[in-house]
């Protein structure tokens, strides 16, 4: 007797999403993705200094929408225009007048916003306002500690490369060790990845990945200090441990909020890497404590 096939594997659907295997994502596109915002990022910090400050404005705009679309998953409202507005000027006040105007525009644009919220009536009033006031601070306050980072180094516009501006170093010593962490707990999570460090809210992350980022980062982070920054070591070191803790820190609670409101991406701006704040965490979280090191120990 003849024993009869085994039934055929049903074809995948042509709009099923792609299994990338435990990468989780388009490494192709990932990448393309990666080096043209490197070389944006580069070429502006380098060349006008102001050109970066649009960038960082330009980032603040866009993962304001994107929390917006977000929260509204959950029936939350939070206004886009004076958020987008009063965040793009925290951004400027803290490049051109340092800290202090970078907190009192922050306070301002807060009692803007709960104002502007009192023309939608009582229904709804504080849940928009604590979510808005949330996605202030989360996004522009934190956002605009790049721009006081960079200040450090001058805010005169000049055109040309200029390696030297202390500011530029700071962001691209701020930003390395940053990527660094997330590269280093990729790598080493795909490798050897065994022990979920929180399974409930991001599977893919374990025990394994966080130790990758904490020798990566603080490798990296030795290096620039004492080589680009002209610092001592053991700054290097504390700056490491730093940045892989509230990296992974950023990108937990990152992935808590995308559960809680039930979507896997912000949105897909980015291809190979979904939305904004999907790979802003990391740099949100890490920034505030890199330039309170960078100022009190290397500036």
């Amino acid at each position: 007797m003849t024993t009869p096939d085994p039934p055929a594997a049903p074809a995948p659907h042509p709009d099923s999403p792609k299994d990338h295997g435990r990468a989780g994502r388009d490494l192709r596109a990932a990448v393309v993705s990666a080096v043209v915002l490197v070389a944006a990022i580069l070429l502006s910090l380098l060349f006008w200094k102001p050109a970066f400050m649009g960038i960082v404005a330009v980032a603040v705009v866009v993962a304001v929408w994107e929390l917006h679309q977000g929260l509204a998953a959950k029936g939350v409202d939070i206004p886009e225009q004076p958020l987008m507005l009063g965040g793009v000027v925290m951004v400027v006040v803290a490049y051109v007048w340092g800290a202090p105007a970078l907190v009192t525009a922050t306070a301002v644009t807060a009692l803007v916003i709960m104002l502007w919220l009192l023309r939608r009536g009582v229904d709804g009033y504080v849940m928009n306002a604590t979510a808005s006031v949330f996605t202030l601070i989360y996004v522009p306050f934190l956002a605009s500690f790049v721009a006081l980072l960079l200040g450090e180094g001058g805010t005169a516009p000049a055109f040309g490369l200029d390696v030297d501006d202390p500011g530029v170093r700071g962001v691209i010593t701020f930003i390395a060790i940053t990527v660094a962490s997330d590269t280093g707990g990729y790598i080493a999570g795909v490798l050897f990845g065994r022990h979920p460090m929180a399974r409930v809210i991001s599977p893919k992350k374990s025990w394994e990945g966080f130790a990758g980022s904490m020798v990566a980062t603080i490798a990296v982070g030795v290096w620039l200090v004492t080589s680009f920054l002209g610092g001592d070591w053991w700054v290097g070191v504390l700056l490491g441990v730093i940045a892989a803790v509230m990296a992974t820190l950023g990108d937990l609670c990152e992935s808590v909020m995308k559960r809680d409101l039930g979507i896997k991406d912000m949105s897909q701006v980015i291809p190979g890497h979904g939305g904004l704040m999907d790979r802003l965490d990391s740099l949100l979280a890490t920034v505030a404590p890199i330039w309170l090191v960078l100022y009190y120990l290397v500036f």
